[in-house]
């Protein structure tokens, strides 16, 4: 079984909203997630966090705390996951969608109400992100 590793960056402004990506391969319906990606070779768990913000976003991130460790199997395709969900502020950057693997379509902040609705990319990660301030 392979194994993959990544981070997700959970930044909440002012207003309580969460910054969101729209996300999905061409051929794919788009789903919302927080910014979030893979682990490169000799990076830290808190790199990729920060990487992945700046390449979905624009923005400059800065890791605040560790929030969660998310383990998993996808049975279908053969694939452990190890996912570290961090509390990150903002402390630069512009909004600008930058994503080298071209997978982002829109950055938003997305409020408690909009987070029940939305289609995820993770849905079981719909309660953690709502309780999540």
């Amino acid at each position: 079984m392979r194994k993959w590793f990544g981070s997700s960056g959970v930044c909440i402004n002012e207003n309580g909203e969460l910054l969101m990506v729209l996300q999905g391969k061409p051929e794919e319906d788009k789903t919302w997630s927080v910014p979030s990606g893979g682990l490169e070779e000799n990076e830290s768990f808190e790199e990729c966090c920060v990487r992945e913000i700046k390449e979905e976003t624009g923005y400059v991130a800065e890791v605040v705390d560790e929030i969660k460790v998310k383990k998993g199997i996808y049975e279908k395709i053969n694939i452990s996951f190890e996912v570290h969900y961090f509390f990150v502020k903002i402390i630069g950057g512009d909004r600008k969608i930058q994503d080298p693997d071209n997978l982002i379509y829109d950055i938003a902040w997305k409020n408690i109400e909009q987070l029940k609705e939305l289609s995820l990319s993770f849905p079981e990660d719909r309660n953690f992100l709502i309780n999540c301030k």
